[in-house]
């Protein structure tokens, strides 16, 4: 290279710094929300069991593993780690959880969430359904935008996947170029 020429970094486009921001806000809420529930197993159980859903013998597995799988998930999506899967898991949690609000709203059952630990059966007044299904569809469209537009800067993905560097040495396209000529 010349001296005179430098190189200029190249330029990110606007998608990948909106994927950062979208894997890191899915991420962290799930993140966050897992290890709140992590070591209150049992209210986590019982959280799932409110929404009546699941049979019993079900709810047991799904309300222990769901802190965990959050915690999973979250931890992939803000390392940037297989992207697209854990942006596709994320979303499908996102999308249960509006149909879990959504269904105990319809059915008039009065609980809260359980979102971020806690939960149990609430007045019918201090019920937040509509703003709780408002963030989760927020947090969807963020998971699927990360689906759809996995690359973001500052992810492992980036180094897992990366192409290889572009050798120096000529590669032959033909027969006749892979003998030297006399």
């Amino acid at each position: 290279m010349p001296a005179s020429v430098t190189a200029v970094p190249a330029r990110r486009p606007w998608q990948e710094w909106v994927t950062l921001a979208a894997r890191l806000v899915l991420g962290g809420v799930l993140l966050v929300a897992g290890l709140l529930k992590v070591t209150q197993l049992d209210a986590s159980v019982q959280s799932v069991r409110l929404y009546q859903l699941l049979p019993w013998e079900v709810t047991a597995a799904v309300g222990a593993a769901l802190p965990i799988v959050e915690i999973i998930v979250g931890l992939l999506l803000i390392t940037g780690t297989f992207t697209r899967l854990s942006a596709v898991a994320g979303s499908l949690l996102m999308l249960a959880f509006i149909i879990g609000i959504a269904s105990v709203w319809a059915r008039g059952i009065s609980i809260d969430c359980g979102c971020f630990g806690g939960g149990g059966e609430v007045e019918a007044s201090q019920t937040q359904y509509p703003a709780e299904i408002a963030r989760d569809l927020g947090l969807l469209l963020a998971g699927a935008w990360t689906v759809w537009r996995p690359r973001s800067p500052f992810a492992v993905d980036g180094w897992l996947f990366a192409a290889p560097a572009p050798s120096d040495d000529p590669v032959p396209t033909n027969e006749d170029e892979k003998e030297p000529t006399r």
